[in-house]
């Protein structure tokens, strides 16, 4: 664990629709709860025993016991977000191509993420890397909670956004921008999750979280490898936690590429 010195921003509410549609130029510990076997849910869904087992033998099976992220995962239609010609692999546990050089990550990725965030109802959450707006229906899901969603790829953001609306999940808040600096329009955020890997944290990101607020991001060279970190911010300061080694699709845009700062 090590500390680093950082600043704190402003304030925040909710809706969704989409902004920016012209391109930016610059553009823990988790302490486990009881186990307990996420619930079926009537459905017409053809593929909800799919999901079922997604649930059970790829999340909880390995750690997740969240019970709130085991219900959002069992709800989520995951076969929703992907191409047609990748539905029949919605709910393996691996990542699939979504277009554009983007990919949507593997189930268990995104509850672990979401469980290392320690969301609860009330609290904002920004997400960094809509991509096809899984991750996103996930924290709707949750329930209670305020989020906002950048993407940096227009066509991405715009296909997201309405994707979420037509499946109900009309209080994400989508913008299309370089997410290397956050969105201070509605900063401070008590948790920011990024789902690309930049190879530092964003001192813009670090400086948009809230006192008590929690970081989940993957750090580390593109094309290989990166540390999946937890920050804290404790009293103006982030706590960091390594979780071990993840593999993301690249961070891009202005910011990371050379124009952005590091928290030092």
């Amino acid at each position: 664990m090590f500390i680093l010195g950082v600043m704190l921003a402003s304030c925040a509410t909710v809706q969704t629709s989409i902004e920016g549609q012209t391109p930016s130029t610059t553009s823990s510990n988790i302490t486990p709860q009881t186990q307990s076997k996420p619930e079926t849910l009537p459905s017409a869904d053809p593929f909800i025993q799919k999901r079922q087992k997604m649930v059970e033998a790829t999340i909880q099976d390995r750690g997740v016991r969240d019970p709130q992220v085991l219900r959002a995962m069992l709800t989520v239609p995951r076969h929703e977000f992907v191409p047609l010609d990748q539905i029949e692999q919605a709910y393996d546990d691996h990542p699939l191509p979504i277009g554009y050089g983007q990919t949507i990550s593997q189930p268990y990725i995104v509850a672990w993420m979401t469980e290392l965030l320690d969301l609860k109802p009330g609290e904002k959450v920004l997400e960094i890397g809509t991509g096809s707006g899984y991750q996103a229906a996930v924290l709707a899901e949750l329930g209670g909670l305020e989020v906002y969603s950048i993407e940096i790829v227009p066509e991405l953001a715009a296909i997201a956004s309405a994707r979420l609306q037509a499946l109900g999940y009309d209080r994400v808040k989508v913008k299309q921008a370089d997410g290397y600096y956050g969105w201070s329009e509605y900063a401070p955020f008590d948790a920011i999750i990024i789902t690309a890997a930049p190879d530092h944290l964003p001192a813009p990101l670090a400086a948009q979280l809230k006192d008590d607020g929690r970081l989940v991001v993957p750090i580390g060279p593109p094309g290989g490898y990166q540390v999946l970190w937890k920050f804290v911010k404790e009293s103006g300061e982030l706590r960091a936690y390594d979780l071990g080694m993840v593999s993301f699709v690249p961070f891009t845009g202005e910011g990371v590429s050379g124009g952005g700062t590091p928290v030092p």
